[in-house]
């Protein structure tokens, strides 16, 4: 969960993609504050870069990790809410 936050902190860096990210989730910013401990919103936010791979790579980037943990990160979120 504490590498989706890191990834919400970098996809809300920008404005444009913060945008596009509340677009594209349907999430609005109390839904964002108000769910930082909600697997559901965080795998969004997942979701959200797998499905843009050009943001997943330079979220990885940022975050010194690689998009493979991002994609991992939100499988394994995506298997705690199945569970």
């Amino acid at each position: 969960m504490a590498l989706a936050l890191a990834a919400l902190g970098w996809t809300c860096s920008d404005q444009p993609r913060a945008e596009r990210l509340l677009s594209l989730t349907g999430l609005d910013p109390d839904a964002l504050r108000s769910g930082l401990d909600d697997p559901q919103v965080m795998l969004a936010v997942l979701d959200f870069l797998a499905d843009h791979e050009p943001d997943l790579v330079k979220c990885a980037e940022a975050l010194a990790v690689t998009p493979e943990e991002l994609i991992a990160a939100r499988f394994d979120l995506r298997r705690g809410i199945h569970e």
